[in-house]
């Protein structure tokens, strides 16, 4: 049975709390998580240390709430929506009615990544609908750019307010829009410069082999392997799925090797293409997936004229 706001929902509830202080966050997180353990719902954070411990004094030891790691959770999106699709099917397998959980992302993914991150917000309306899940996410309006705010209100379906309210979200877009519009990507700076390899129509083997050429003694072996995994796929993607020519570009630098694909089609019909598993026929949903789960950051694009993927592996950049 579904308990407070979430009452009466059928699927999964999910809210944002923009707040501008300790009390407002205090005054949102507090009812919700003991609501949950008194109607005997699991009931979990996902916080970063500050407010963990924000959350911890404010409840006492022995609350009944269980706290997650939130950097280890929000690893990448990809990786955190199969996580926590586990947890709550597991939770539900036990007998949860309702199960809820209050988050927040790490700090690093409020630059070079949020737009992946942003599509990550959007996409869990469908990936956990499976699910009697009421879920928060927290956004402190003092550190949040006010573009990321604005994409927050528009990829969550309402608003939990430090008065009790919970408001919907005018601008709420729903994910089968929101994740296929046309959103541009900001260019890493290494592309400001030539690309240290640039290819036409390229075999996935030659693809994969200037990606070891260029991360040999750059980057972590395994970085390197898992970028030549998702460019394989992607190289693969773009000759069966897309239309000829297909450029293939890689700059470096001293912390990431950047590579670049595009070809002239107009890239994945499934909004949801990358962030979950292909389903049924869909034309390269299971290269997607598996390229957003091997790099350190995935950006796409549609063009007038290309569709373009972006992969990074090392530590993402961006230009302001």
């Amino acid at each position: 049975m579904r308990t407070g706001a979430a009452a009466g929902h059928r699927g999964y509830f999910h809210e944002a709390v923009c707040y501008g202080s300790d009390d407002d966050l205090l005054a949102v997180v507090v009812p919700f998580l003991t609501g949950g353990v008194a109607a005997g719902e699991p009931t979990l954070v996902a916080f970063g240390e500050r407010n963990t411990a924000l959350v911890r004094a404010a409840l006492g030891p022995d609350s009944g709430v269980s706290y997650l790691g939130g950097g280890d959770v929000y690893a990448r999106p990809t990786a955190a929506i199969r996580s926590y699709r586990q947890l709550l099917a597991d939770h539900v397998a036990a007998g949860a009615g309702q199960i809820r959980i209050i988050g927040e992302l790490p700090p690093s993914a409020f630059g070079a990544t949020w737009d992946w991150w942003a599509r990550y917000e959007s996409a869990i309306n469908h990936a956990y609908d499976d699910f009697p899940l009421w879920s928060m996410c927290a956004y402190d309006t003092r550190t949040t750019p006010t573009p990321m705010l604005a994409d927050v209100l528009r990829t969550h379906p309402r608003t939990a307010m430090p008065d009790g309210r919970h408001v919907p979200n005018e601008g709420y877009t729903p994910p089968e829009v929101y994740l296929l519009e046309n959103r541009p990507i900001a260019p890493d700076p290494l592309q400001a410069g030539a690309p240290a390899v640039e290819l036409h129509d390229p075999t996935p083997a030659r693809a994969r082999e200037a990606v070891h050429e260029a991360g040999r003694g750059r980057l972590k072996v395994d970085d390197v392997d898992d970028l030549a995994v998702a460019v394989s796929e992607v190289v693969t993607n773009a000759l069966r799925h897309g239309r000829p020519p297909v450029r293939f570009r890689l700059w470096t630098g001293p912390d990431r090797i950047v590579v670049s694909v595009d070809d002239c089609g107009a890239g994945p019909s499934d909004p949801y293409a990358g962030l979950l598993p292909a389903g049924g026929a869909a034309p390269g949903g299971l290269g997607l997936w598996i390229t957003h789960q091997s790099c350190n950051y995935v950006a796409m694009h549609r063009g007038t004229d290309a569709f373009t993927l972006r992969l990074t592996a090392g530590n993402p950049h961006v230009t302001p």
